[in-house]
Parts: structure tokens; sequence; C-alpha cells
């Protein structure tokens, strides 16, 4: 799942950011609201967390334009702003959620996650397909109800998948869903990582099926 998060606080962002790739999710850290803009038109974003008080402007803006314009991308606001009248306007904006800092990190994963959860978001905690099990909210990957060793970038990719078994996943889906603006990426980086994943999948006894299909993209099968 890809985070947008707009954040100005330099200290405050680096360790969001890190925080939430450790809970398994792809980040993408802007500091005002030019940048989201750009970031929310160049990419689709899963949940958007929203600082109000931003050096160019009101986060507030940037709810009225996604909202006036369409955009249901779920939006937590994430301020310092805890007064009742604030916490209503952002609802009554479009918010989807309001959290006041400080606050705990486990508590901003589980409300985020609860937003994915919400109908037209993305769907489900827990995703099986063959004996292979993954909870998303640990993170964990099971095989035959024994954990399976994969990395987070593993994960990503088996999570897009299995929430479309059966179904061919276009490539740039699956690079939007799992890279982010600052990453890396050389020309055969998915092809490797599918490689390692499939291999870790038939090493830990797997019995699901992940194909290639050429020009295209990737699918995960029951097993036949």
């Amino acid at each position: 799942m890809r985070l947008l998060l707009v954040e100005d606080n330099d200290r405050l962002s680096e360790f969001l950011e890190k925080a939430l790739r450790d809970a398994n999710f792809t980040v993408d850290r802007v500091a005002d609201l030019g940048g989201a803009d750009a970031a929310l038109a160049g990419a689709r974003f899963d949940v958007v967390i929203l600082d109000l008080g931003l050096p160019d402007g009101n986060g507030m803006d940037l709810l009225d334009r996604r909202r006036s314009a369409g955009d249901q991308t779920p939006i937590l606001v994430l301020t310092a702003r805890d007064g009742l009248s604030d916490r209503v306007q952002g609802l009554n904006h479009g918010a989807d959620d309001y959290m006041i800092k400080p606050f705990a990190m486990e508590e901003l994963v589980a409300r985020i996650k609860a937003l994915l959860r919400r109908p037209g978001a993305a769907l489900g905690v827990h995703l099986n397909l063959g004996n292979v099990s993954l909870d998303t909210a640990g993170p964990a990957l099971l095989v035959e109800g024994k954990r399976a060793a994969v990395t987070r970038r593993e994960l990503a990719l088996l999570e897009i998948l299995l929430r479309r078994p059966g179904n061919v996943v276009n490539r740039n889906m699956i690079e939007d869903g799992i890279y982010g603006f600052d990453d890396e990426v050389g020309t055969n980086a998915l092809e490797v990582l599918v490689s390692r994943l499939r291999k870790k999948l038939i090493s830990s006894g797997a019995d699901i099926q992940l194909h290639t299909v050429r020009g295209v993209g990737y699918m995960v099968m029951e097993p036949s």
C-alpha cells in the first residue's frame, strides 16, 4: 500500500517515513501543498496523511481541491490543531480521520489500516490463497501456518497480487504500489523482485503459482 505523507517538520517526517515503511507501507513524503499536488497528479496513493500548517498554505485547501475534483482517496489529517472547531472543520472539509499531535505510532498505523478496510478502499487484512496466508496487519507471510522469511518489498508485491488472484496485474500498477518517487529502480528491478519471491515461495512449500505474462505483468493462481 502506498502512502503520501504531507509534513513540513523534517525530523517528524523522517521518523514517520521510517516507522511506516517498517509497517510495510511504501511512503512518499513532501513538505508543502505544491509538492502534494504534484505527487497526487503523478501517482495513485491509497492514503494521504496531511498536516494542516504548511509553509505555502493550509492543508484544508488541499482537502477542498481533492474533494471538489471528485478524488475520494482517504485523507487522514495529522495536526497539532486540537480544538473541537478544528476537528469539526477538518471532517466537514472531507477528511476521513483526524489525529492530534503528539500521537502514538501504533494508533496511527491502526487508523491507516482501518481506512484501507473501508468499502471502496483496499480490501481485507487477511489474504488467503492455497496454503498461503498473508496477514497485512502483522505483516507476516504464512505457508501452512509457518512463517516464511520475506522482505518488506516482497510482501508488498505479494499483497498486490493476492488482492487480484487469477488476474493479470499490470507491471506499472505493481511498480506504483511498491516503489516511491525517491527509490532507485533499475530497468529489471521488478523482474528480479518477482524471481526472488517465486524462489522463496517454492522453498517454503507454497502451492500457489506466480506467473509472468510477458509484456503485460504478473499474476498468482490457486494450485492446479
